[in-house]
């Protein structure tokens, strides 16, 4: 089953992503991390998601790039957080896809999907703040919104959370 939740910044929608695989029977639970630590900040929200899911038996896997080149335990429940880092990653780094982004992300989810019972991916809202970007900034916004749109046609169930309360686009949670 593959569910993409989709919220702004604080809505909660980490948290609900780790619910949706605490709640999974698959025999192992894998969060898969795609921010990279640099600086001060993304260390700090690092730290933050670890706690966050401290004791909660997940085994985190760091992959910032080419996720097509992973390979999963069978049988397991995945917790992808989050696209808006993955796009950054693919599209800016030097390891990264670049113009390919889009195609690298989305063979990549679908790689992931093909080997794992459950995949949450954590995503975010895409332009509710206004559409006039320039430059790096609008070529970022327009991949993710893309891959959002992608990963949504071919999930089981799209969310998006707000204030912590998931409402539901496509299916619904079992």
């Amino acid at each position: 089953m593959l569910t993409l939740v989709v919220g702004g910044a604080g809505s909660g929608k980490s948290a609900y992503a780790e619910h949706l695989i605490e709640r999974s029977d698959a025999a192992r639970r894998v969060y898969l991390a795609t921010m990279e630590p640099f600086g001060f900040e993304a260390r700090q929200r690092i730290e933050k998601h670890r706690a966050m899911r401290e004791n909660k038996g997940f085994v985190t896997v760091e992959r910032f790039t080419d996720l097509s080149g992973l390979t999963l335990p069978p049988d397991s429940a995945v917790l992808l957080e989050d696209m808006g880092n993955l796009c950054a990653n693919e599209l800016f780094s030097p390891h990264g896809a670049g113009e390919n982004a889009a195609e690298a992300i989305l063979r990549g989810v679908a790689c992931l999907h093909a080997q794992c019972r459950e995949l949450v991916i954590v995503s975010n809202e895409v332009f509710t703040g206004g559409t006039d970007y320039l430059g790096e900034s609008e070529a970022y916004l327009s991949l993710l919104s893309y891959v959002n749109r992608k990963i949504a046609k071919t999930a089981e169930r799209v969310c998006e959370v707000s204030g912590g309360i998931a409402t539901d686009y496509k299916g619904e949670e079992t």
